[in-house]
Parts: C-alpha cells; sequence; structure tokens
C-alpha cells in the first residue's frame, strides 16, 4: 500500500468538506429569512443528507440555528467570530461610541458589512435618560436596506454601478433613511471608508423622531473623523 496516498486523500477530503460547509454557512447568513435544509441541498447541489449533516455541524458549532419553521439562520456564535476579527476596528470605536450616545441621548451603533448584509459590531446605549430605540450586537439586514446599507455602499470606493443614491450619501457624507429596516423608525448612518485590511463600516441610529437624527448629522461627521483618525495611527 501506497503510505503517502492515505494522508493526501483525508487532507483534500477534508478540505472538500470544510469548503463546502463554509459556503453553505456563507449562503443562509446572506439570505435575509434563512434558509430550509432543502434549498441549502439545491444550492449546494448536495443530497439532503449531507445538507443535513452540515448544517447541524454549524448549530453543534453555534454558528447557525434551526427556529421553529425550520428554517436556518445565522446564531450568536457568528458575532464572536466578527468580534474577532474586527477587533482593533470594535475597540477603537468603542470608546467614540459611549461618548456619542451619552452626548446625543441616543444608541449609536457600529455596522460592518458581512457578504450581503449589514451587521451590528458594537452598539452603546445611552446612560442617561428613560427611553432609546435600541438593538442588539449581531443583528443584521441586507446592505441594500436602510441607512447603515447606503452608508456601506457609499463608504466603498465609487464604481458605475452605484445608484444615484449611494452616489449622494458618498457626496452629503450621511445616509437619511425612514422605515426602511424598522417600521416608522428614522434611520441616520455616517460611511467609514476602510482603513488597511479592515472592513468598510458606518456609524448609525435608528431614532422614532426625524429631528433627532438631523441633530445627529454633524455631530457623528466629527466621530467619524475622530475614529478614522484612531485607526490610522
Amino acid at each position: 500500500m501506497n503510505e503517502s496516498a492515505t494522508p493526501n486523500s483525508s487532507r483534500t477530503t477534508g478540505s472538500q468538506t470544510l469548503a463546502r460547509g463554509l459556503a453553505i454557512l456563507r449562503q443562509v447568513v446572506d439570505t435575509h429569512d434563512g434558509l430550509s435544509a432543502t434549498e441549502v441541498a439545491q444550492r449546494a447541489n448536495v443530497h439532503r443528507t449531507v445538507a443535513y449533516r452540515i448544517l447541524n455541524t454549524l448549530c453543534d458549532a453555534e454558528l447557525l440555528h434551526r427556529g421553529e419553521d425550520n428554517r436556518y439562520r445565522g446564531a450568536a456564535g457568528l458575532l464572536s467570530l466578527a468580534a474577532a476579527g474586527h477587533q482593533h476596528l470594535r475597540n477603537c470605536a468603542t470608546s467614540h461610541l459611549r461618548s456619542a450616545a451619552d452626548s446625543l441621548g441616543v444608541t449609536v451603533a457600529l455596522l460592518v458589512r458581512e457578504g450581503n448584509s449589514a451587521v451590528s459590531l458594537a452598539v452603546v446605549s445611552p446612560r442617561a435618560g428613560t427611553y432609546h430605540v435600541a438593538f442588539t450586537e449581531g443583528s443584521q439586514h441586507p446592505v441594500t436596506s436602510g441607512a447603515a446599507g447606503l452608508a456601506l455602499l457609499a463608504a466603498e470606493p465609487a464604481s458605475a454601478q452605484d445608484t444615484d443614491q449611494v452616489r449622494l450619501v458618498r457626496e452629503r457624507g450621511f445616509a437619511q433613511t425612514f422605515g426602511e429596516v424598522e417600521p416608522n423608525m428614522h434611520g441616520l448612518a455616517i460611511p467609514l471608508p476602510a482603513t488597511g485590511s479592515g472592513p468598510t463600516a458606518c456609524l448609525n441610529v435608528i431614532t422614532l423622531h426625524e429631528q433627532s437624527a438631523i441633530d445627529c448629522i454633524e455631530p457623528l461627521k466629527l466621530v467619524a473623523m475622530h475614529l478614522l483618525d484612531d485607526l490610522n495611527t
């Protein structure tokens, strides 16, 4: 027997399995409402038993979870991976988010683009006041929706595929929307172009009152400038 054949074959098989699992993980988290096992099998071009085995492994690792509707979606384990991957950005942003949240009296979040999703990497609520809109770290929505999605697209280099809306956000330095992610909520976001090997990001506020969003524009632009300075030093 050729002794070298077995380990080489094993390494190849393992790489293929890992690549398939990662591809399925990305397919699931890039889909706004998750995927069923049948849909995963069809997209990955594998038998449904293979899809189930990979999905169960990803669930065991807390990277995916299976809902009561039998659809698979991203799980909390993805947040720790994202946080580790963007730790420098998160560390630099935290104190800026805290100062902005306390001074503006609104929840301020840092979002990054992951595939086709805008993902909240850090969320800081004000320590004073009795009422504010808040959301959880790790929450996500399509990058094509909301102020944060527009800001993330505008933070990328200009391209011929940019919409007029994205070009306007890049020109003004902020995105403002209403009711696109959360009904009856005003969204405001400031683009943060990528620095070094880091991702494109944005600062985001969601509020019930349009004036509150408008009042945040210039202060958050200043926060973004200071944060970019920190990231570049």
